[in-house]
């Protein structure tokens, strides 16, 4: 799985020098499958991330079972990898959520709001402003035990019900997140529609309206093979936190159109290209997503991921 000494790097002007990958396979890529996958090798995955050099490795979410049944085990493995020099950050999407992620020492939770009214029914069984509400008393608990607190938005650039998504009504959403006391948001292209224009003009009027680029990160799904180019995008703009999902492995199950995150390898590949720093050891994340795409008994969907291995897994 050598790379040798490519890919050749070729810095681009205007570009950050770091980049901080936000590791999400291990929940939002690991969510959807079917058969549960077992906590040991839950736990070995994040292990496997952790000594690829990833430093933020979202870890399990403390939804109720009955919603998401793969992530029912988020007590047990959570105690299985606190021990990692990594942040290990965990969705919680209401107060018993976050009352449990306490329970266990979690430092860095996650909230989940939608740009979208459909999106909030299809996810939360709420309107968008009854589900903006639900998050309050959650953020405020969180700050004042002194965690980071993520704010995730989704459908920022399309909706599977709704269609086009009016850039201001996801900029009021994101802005409400902010103002209850989200340390970071992270803009999501759930249905991944978005192209780099498009891009551009959400982040454009996020700085408008106030929103520090440090304070946004972006989060693109590859269903029509735009995520590279909408993630470059970002950065251009100034974007320094990119989510990806080691191996591609992931999509939403309240939007049947989504396809996989971004594949971390794919991201990595492209900025060791550009120069851009990011910590991580290419050829070992690429291991890690082979021993489990092994798991899961399908090859990765990455093409980096492919081309490194030489065959498919």
């Amino acid at each position: 799985m050598s790379t040798g000494h490519l890919p050749m790097t070729v810095p681009a002007p205007g570009l950050p020098a770091r980049v901080r990958i936000h590791e999400v396979g291990a929940r939002d890529g690991l969510q959807n499958e079917k058969a549960v996958v077992p906590t040991e090798v839950k736990a070995d995955f994040i292990r496997k991330l952790a000594d690829a050099g990833l430093r933020s490795i979202e870890a399990t979410s403390f939804v109720h079972p009955k919603w998401v049944p793969q992530l029912a085990d988020a007590e047990r493995l959570f105690p299985m990898v606190s021990d990692l020099d990594a942040e290990l950050p965990a969705l919680v999407p209401n107060e018993r959520g976050l009352e449990r992620a306490l329970a266990l020492g979690v430092r860095r939770v996650a909230v989940f709001a939608s740009a979208t009214e459909s999106f909030a029914k299809a996810n939360l069984n709420r309107t968008l402003d009854e589900s903006l509400t639900l998050f309050e008393p959650v953020v405020r608990r969180a700050r004042d035990e002194g965690l980071h607190v993520r704010g995730y938005v989704s459908m920022c650039f399309g909706d599977p019900w709704e269609g086009p998504v009016p850039l201001p009504q996801v900029v009021r959403v994101c802005t409400a997140l902010r103002d209850m006391g989200c340390h970071e948001l992270s803009l999501g292209d759930t249905i991944g529609v978005a192209t780099p224009g498009h891009v551009r003009e959400l982040l454009r009027l996020l700085t408008e309206a106030g929103v520090p680029v440090g304070e946004t990160g972006v989060h693109f799904h590859d269903t029509y093979g735009q995520a590279l180019a909408n993630t470059y995008a970002a950065l251009e703009h100034g974007v320094t936190t990119v989510d990806a999902s080691a191996g591609g492995l992931g999509g939403c199950p309240y939007a049947r159109s989504a396809t996989g995150n971004l594949a971390t390898e794919d991201l990595v590949w492209m900025l060791q290209g550009l120069g851009i720093e990011t910590g991580v050891d290419l050829a070992r994340l690429t291991a890690a997503s082979v021993w489990m795409a092994a798991h899961l008994d399908r090859p990765s969907p990455s093409r980096t991921v492919r081309a490194l291995s030489h065959k498919d897994q």
